[in-house]
């Protein structure tokens, strides 16, 4: 699935912006994106845009993989800043080998982490390569 398939008002005919996509989407279009990485192997869809609400920006995509018709599947949190939209191909690009994922901190549908919590946040961002928005904020 992805965001034109999901698009029932018409908004994101127009892409104005300099960036893959429309400048501007709603995040529960996103939902159900398929997630590939540069081998181009399926690492699973997205299931929820997490928004860090102290800045107001995209803190994680709730990644699926793994498991076969939603049962067993593993989640992961991954900093949006580790995604990039391929317009292209109409999905997610995840920058990490398969069986890297496999080995990444994650959590069942169950039983969610903190998210909120600093150090649960450095340790999956240290996992990916990228920097928490906290440590953008002026001190």
């Amino acid at each position: 699935m992805n965001y034109e398939k999901q698009d029932t008002y018409g908004m994101y005919k127009s892409t104005s912006s300099s960036g893959p996509g429309p400048a501007l989407m709603g995040a529960n279009t996103l939902d159900g994106n398929d997630v590939y990485n540069r081998q181009d192997e399926d690492l699973g869809d997205i299931k929820e845009i997490m928004l860090d609400m102290r800045n107001g920006k995209i803190g994680y995509a709730v990644l699926s993989f793994g498991g076969f018709l939603g049962m067993g599947d593993k989640l992961f949190a991954v900093p949006w800043d580790a995604l990039t939209l391929d317009t292209k191909n109409k999905r997610f690009v995840l920058d990490v080998n398969k069986d890297r994922l496999k080995d990444a901190p994650g959590f069942d549908k169950d039983k969610w982490p903190n998210m909120a919590d600093e150090s649960w946040a450095k340790g999956i961002h240290s996992y990916y390569g990228t920097t928490p928005h906290s440590d953008h904020l002026p001190h």
